[in-house]
């Protein structure tokens, strides 16, 4: 999650005396070497905030190993921060470092600013800059978090987990043995409740996937042929969380089976009101903190701004779209998206701009126009059907064959609204076609939608173009 705003408790303010910052750069031993019982562990990623260091204690408190790491991926001008006395890593880096020391944990940090800046903001900026939506957030954990790191660290361990609001199931023997295993050591403690939960969150499947790896095991071994003839476990699959206004399936919904089937949730069987007292129950040091707002990489800066150092400005007219009268002058066709209020007043004239208010209804890349309405919610305006390509199918492989229409759940932000709607799938599943059962507030190209059979989120795709049904 990304940098808070509120300051850290006591507890992590001594804390962060004693802890050094996080390193410019990590050690380059073998990871034999670096964790000798990487096997027997969880890589935890630990931000700093609430919901990671909770997941952390469960874990640790069900008897499990973990090692925390801290992921260093912002990008602002560190020596400029340091200059006015604020370090957009400081806070986190106390808060996680408090939190490892009450518990016992080791901690490192690991810098992927490099990966980051190539994978995630040169995405952003490109999208951005082509009149279009992205969600560098769904980025960060597909090709960072459960991407570069999982290559980089995580690999060498038995499971890499997370504080993110989600449930899987884990066919791999590795991380549903750490659960299974692991987390009934503590049987006479207080943590036994915990490790129940966790084992319950990520469901019977992941006992039952261990039971059939034995299996096929045992029978590959006993006829020396070296294959098996029983059915191979079924694919891990992604979860909604037990809070819908806190799940994060949205945001997980790019990974692959390969990186899905090393992850655990430890909080995703947990209303975000239960990790809070969660966090008062074990006195965590940062039990206060704030949840964090935006963009992760962001910290202290103004996305505007960001984007403005990057892209600067290309103003253009604003045109009402019922009426196609120039009403203003936008800064540039990157700083709105479509179902936007937030910020048109400035771009429109004094005449219009108390008439408010003001809704993005298009953006007209090829004539660098902006179109605005007050009849947000008018016929003329469907947004109940969209194609989205560049299709991840978490399992894999489809929902349905070619042509084939099927009644799914679909997301095109995150948060608690779903709609049900009818999916077409194209093109070996590369392609869909997405007909909703209501009108969303805004389908914007370069959006992603998620899509859900139930609880089960089956994957995503990029949003490219609106159908007017």
């Amino acid at each position: 999650s990304a940098a808070s705003s509120s300051p850290p408790s006591s507890a992590a303010s001594s804390s962060s005396a004693k802890a050094s910052a996080p390193p410019s750069s990590w050690a380059t031993a073998s990871a034999a070497s670096r964790w000798p019982r990487a096997s027997e562990e969880v890589a935890v990623l630990l931000s700093g905030g609430v919901d990671s260091s909770v997941a952390l204690r469960l874990l640790h408190d069900a008897g499990v190993r973990c090692r925390a790491f801290y992921l260093r991926i912002w990008l602002e001008d560190e020596q400029a921060h340091a200059s006015r006395g604020e370090c957009p890593w400081e806070e986190d880096w106390a808060c996680a470092s408090a939190v490892c020391e009450q518990a016992g944990v080791p901690l490192e940090a690991v810098s992927l600013q490099d990966e980051y800046s190539q994978l995630v903001v040169e995405y952003l900026i490109s999208e951005a800059a082509a009149g279009r939506t992205p969600n560098p957030d769904i980025m960060c954990n597909s090709r960072i978090k459960f991407g570069a790191f999982l290559d980089k660290v995580g690999r060498h361990f038995a499971a890499v987990a997370s504080g993110h609001y989600a449930r899987s199931t884990v066919p791999t023997p590795s991380c549903a043995m750490v659960l299974d295993t692991r987390a009934t050591r503590s049987a006479q403690d207080r943590s036994a409740a915990y490790a129940t939960a966790m084992v319950a969150a990520h469901g019977d499947a992941s006992k039952t996937s261990v039971l059939r790896e034995r299996e096929l095991e045992a029978r590959v071994g006993q006829d020396g042929s070296g294959v098996a003839s029983a059915e191979l476990p079924a694919p891990a699959q992604l979860l909604m969380s037990a809070d819908p206004h806190k799940d994060q399936t949205y945001f997980l919904s790019q990974l692959r089976q390969d990186q899905l089937e090393r992850v655990l949730f430890p909080i995703g069987h947990l209303p975000k009101s239960e990790v809070r007292a969660l966090a008062e129950e074990l006195q965590l040091p940062n039990r206060q903190r704030k949840d964090s707002q935006g963009i992760c990489f962001l910290g202290q800066l103004n996305y505007d701004d960001f984007l403005r150092d990057h892209l600067g400005e290309r103003p253009g007219p604003v045109f009402e779209f019922e009426t196609k009268q120039v009403i203003g002058t936008h800064r540039g066709l990157w700083f709105h998206t479509v179902g936007q209020r937030r910020g048109l007043v400035p771009v429109l004239t004094n005449a219009f701009a108390a008439k408010g208010p003001w809704y993005v209804v298009k953006k007209d890349v090829e004539n660098n126009a902006l179109h605005v309405s007050r009849e947000y919610t008018a016929a003329d305006k469907s947004r109940n059907a969209f194609n989205a390509n560049s299709l991840n199918w978490l399992s894999g492989n489809p929902p349905a064959a070619d042509g084939e229409q099927i009644p799914l759940q679909v997301k095109v932000r995150h948060g608690a609204q779903m709609h049900d709607a009818l999916v077409t799938v194209h093109e070996g599943g590369a392609r869909v076609g997405v007909q909703l059962s209501s009108r969303d507030k805004g389908l914007a190209p370069g959006q992603f939608a998620a899509f859900y059979d139930g609880d089960v989120c089956l994957g995503s795709g990029v949003i490219t173009e609106e159908v007017h049904s």
